[in-house]
């Protein structure tokens, strides 16, 4: 068994305005920043023998401070991206309705079947990331592994590895904090088992649990 805590990077330039940041490489705010250093008090502590995360510059730079925090070298790869979000990329849902309406209204409706125009199939964004996930889990046998990723391209994994219909990840799991902690349990290889044992517990909480103790 190997368990994966699966975490998205810190708050972005973006996060206020609620754009959409999928390929596009956006800088940390000040917060983005603060969380990043909340995580990684956590992370020394956490029993962790490696950490991972995308190529994406926002998640580098929440994954570089855990990854010094336990002395680990950081590893990157290109699997664990953000999805792409085609020409929604940088647009807020009002911005898209203004320019595609109806390709919007379908999306809401099947964000899989109708995921926004010109971006990547979350099916195809799934099984990528899974895959990463369960190779992970066999290089690190009965170990805990950090791995920095993004918001959507997490959710659509929890999907594929519990067994939720892809087209409800928007309804199940519809939102996860920045350096939230998500944590699974993986059983086996590619196939193998999964549970989930923790969902989007705010950093800000178990920072504040650590300094009580």
């Amino acid at each position: 068994m190997t368990d994966l805590v699966l975490v998205r990077h810190g708050e972005t330039e973006w996060h206020a305005e609620n754009r959409y940041a999928g390929v596009s490489d956006i800088a940390l705010t000040a917060r983005g920043l603060e969380q990043a250093q909340q995580l990684a008090a956590w992370a020394a502590t956490a029993g962790l023998a490696a950490v991972w995360t995308s190529t994406l510059t926002r998640a580098q730079l929440t994954a570089t401070a855990c990854a010094e925090a336990i002395g680990v070298p950081l590893n990157v790869d290109e699997r664990l991206r953000e999805l792409d979000f085609g020409h929604g990329e940088g647009l807020t849902s009002a911005e898209m309705h203004e320019q595609f309406p109806e390709a919007l209204r379908a999306f809401r409706a099947d964000p899989v079947t109708d995921h926004l125009p010109g971006g990547e199939d979350p099916t195809d964004a799934a099984r990528r990331f899974t895959g990463c996930l369960y190779d992970l889990a066999t290089r690190y046998p009965d170990d805990r592994v950090l791995v920095v990723a993004h918001s959507t391209a997490i959710r659509l994994a929890l999907c594929e590895l519990i067994g939720v219909p892809m087209r409800d990840y928007r309804r199940t799991f519809p939102s996860l904090r920045n350096c939230g902690l998500t944590e699974v349990r993986l059983t086996g290889g590619q196939g193998g088992g999964a549970a989930l044992l923790e969902y989007n517990t705010p950093i800000e909480r178990t920072t504040a649990v650590q300094e009580l103790s």
